[in-house]
């Protein structure tokens, strides 16, 4: 970064004062990390949009740190930055295996605000990740057919289900689209993505994707997108649990 925004000059000043020499390393990560219109944001401008992702490398913390930091967390938020998450030194390798599919996304689109990178040389191990994607798409199908059990045939109720599990969708998208070694930020690019790899129509999970950023739906609407939608769903689920096998 040329010229550090302020929202981030802010969290430096403050951890460095409830650190001291403690605070090793601080970074920001994911959708801010190179956006260039966050790179001279007024610490007083409205915030739209997501928070500001960033991670502090600390060598040791202490309960009264973290409550000094919960005295700053009004002033972060209203600044556009989300909470800060804060690790022990040597804590992020070791849970790479662990958390393969968030920390695989914070060491894929970073940078550095203070002290060394952090994250060099570091990689997440495609079993990790692709078993990470398992369980996620796993688990989203299982609770996507309990729901629809759960509907009892009410329209309305499909839904609900339907909106309320768009989201979700999207970041498992998201999560398989980086086990095939596409990063990205825009969802439905990696549904587009997706589309084309199972080989399904058009839309089949660019239009749930597109369904996390609205409140509601029809009824009408929920039965004609949910067959797809399960369909392809199972489809991730197959090619997940096959994926590196050929």
């Amino acid at each position: 970064m040329t010229r550090l925004p302020d929202h981030l000059s802010i969290l430096e000043r403050d951890l460095r004062g409830i650190f001291t020499d403690r605070l090793q390393s601080l970074t920001v990560y994911g959708l801010h990390a190179s956006a260039p219109s966050d790179r001279h944001r007024s610490a007083h401008a409205p915030h739209p949009g997501p928070r500001t992702s960033t991670l502090a490398i600390i060598a040791s913390m202490r309960e009264a740190d973290l409550k000094v930091c919960a005295e700053h967390i009004s002033a972060w938020h209203d600044t556009g930055l989300a909470t800060p998450l804060l690790l022990a030194s040597g804590e992020f390798e070791r849970s790479l295996d662990a958390f393969p599919l968030e920390f695989g996304a914070i060491i894929a689109d970073y940078a550095v605000v203070f002290g060394p990178d952090p994250f060099a040389g570091l990689t997440v191990d495609p079993a990790d990740l692709r078993r990470a994607c398992e369980v996620q798409a796993r688990s989203h199908l299982l609770h996507l057919r309990q729901g629809f059990v759960e509907t009892a045939g009410n329209g309305n109720a499909l839904a609900m289900l339907t909106v309320r599990s768009a989201a979700p969708f999207a970041a498992l998208v998201t999560s398989v689209a980086r086990l095939q070694g596409l990063v990205t930020h825009d969802q439905t690019a990696a549904g587009r993505h997706a589309e084309r790899q199972l080989q399904l129509a058009p839309g089949a999970i660019t239009e749930v994707v597109k369904l996390a950023q609205v409140a509601d739906i029809s009824s009408a609407e929920a039965t004609r997108i949910f067959a797809p939608y399960l369909d392809a769903t199972e489809r991730l689920v197959q090619y997940v649990d096959g994926w590196g096998t050929a």
